[in-house]
């Protein structure tokens, strides 16, 4: 029994260490001889804020339970981001599903998270503080979101970059800065 009550205790600790941010909920109906059912689907986006990120989708006849699945789900899902200075990205994506395109930069510190809606939710349970972020093509929530993921999982670190290539991880930033302030050629 006290055992029972120590891994309840555990396994609330460990959510507790999760945001969770409800994006979206729409209400569907099905019609049937009596009339209608309405039934629920929630799109919850889960963060620990230290750049780990998940989202999940969930379906029942009442809203409290289709967040409790998408958040089970969410939490299942999870994907580690790399993170510069834990505030920003390391450089610009582009992030496509289906009808939906998203473009995310990296954004010097004190710019704040410059996204719409459903994007928001994602870097700030990502735990981004500094990022610039515009949606093409869709304004479904569902899509944005998996096109932000698509977008949040082709980051790579400078180490990761550098270990790939075999060298160090100074050359690859220092390379990265001096084609960041060259000056196009032609005109």
């Amino acid at each position: 029994m006290a055992r029972e009550g120590r891994e309840r205790g555990d396994r609330e600790e460990r959510d507790s260490e999760f945001v969770d941010k409800l994006v979206h909920i729409n209400r569907v109906a099905k019609v049937v001889k009596g009339g209608r059912r309405f039934g629920f689907a929630a799109l919850v986006v889960v963060g620990d804020q230290r750049g780990r990120v998940g989202f999940g989708h969930g379906k029942a006849r009442e809203v409290p339970e289709a967040i409790r699945k998408a958040t089970d789900e969410a939490k299942k899902s999870l994907v580690r981001v790399p993170l510069k200075d834990g505030r920003t990205l390391h450089h610009e994506v582009v992030g496509h599903h289906g009808a939906g395109k998203v473009v995310v930069r990296p954004a010097p510190q004190g710019t704040g998270i410059i996204a719409g809606g459903p994007m928001r939710a994602v870097f700030e349970a990502l735990g981004v503080g500094d990022v610039v972020a515009k949606s093409l093509g869709t304004s479904n929530p569902y899509n944005m979101v998996r096109a932000a993921f698509d977008a949040l999982k082709q980051q790579q670190s400078p180490r990761l970059v550098a270990q790939r290539r075999g060298r160090s991880v100074a050359e690859i930033i220092s390379r990265r800065e001096k084609g960041a302030t060259a000056e196009p050629t032609g005109a």
